[in-house]
């Protein structure tokens, strides 16, 4: 991959990495650094990375790093963490639809929650999913359904609530 690939690259794919990864990490700031974390790496690698595979090869590179960053963050915050008595009070449901949503995304494991934003907030198709995560397409399929399975049923469970 020569400058001007390299550029096109990220001229093209840039947006879409940076919204994957802020609808991921819900952190505008972090979403940043790993956005320009993962261009770099590809800077770095463009002798070992087809043009054509760029794509693929940057959002798997954001994932790992998503994946990683969310366990640094968990291992800090838990080394940080002052325990604090529990709250036996009702959880106040006065959430907008989208925060709702964006909740019971967020408690997704990641694998699910990558494949559920890149699917349905993007809209990739399953064999660039499943390039992108390392998996087949009807692994994609499976992990996808078990995802919307486990929202409507969270879905559900507020309903009944209300």
């Amino acid at each position: 991959m020569n400058r001007q690939e390299y550029n096109i690259a990220v001229e093209k794919i840039s947006d879409s990495l940076f919204r994957f990864s802020v609808n991921f990490l819900k952190d505008k700031e972090a979403a940043k650094d790993i956005v320009q974390d993962v261009l770099e790496k590809l800077w770095v690698n463009r002798d070992k990375i087809e043009v054509e595979k760029a794509k693929a090869w940057l959002f798997t590179c954001a994932h790992n790093a998503m994946i990683n960053f969310i366990h640094k963050r968990a291992r800090m915050s838990s080394i940080n963490a002052v325990q604090l008595p529990e709250r036996h009070e009702q959880t106040s449901f006065s959430f907008e639809s989208k925060q709702v949503i964006d909740h019971i995304v967020g408690i997704l494991p990641p694998v699910q929650k990558s494949i559920i934003l890149l699917r349905d907030l993007e809209g990739y198709a399953y064999e660039e999913i499943g390039e992108i995560l390392d998996l087949s397409p009807s692994q994609v399929k499976v992990y996808l359904f078990r995802a919307r399975l486990k929202l409507k049923k969270q879905l559900k469970g507020l309903n009944e609530l209300a």
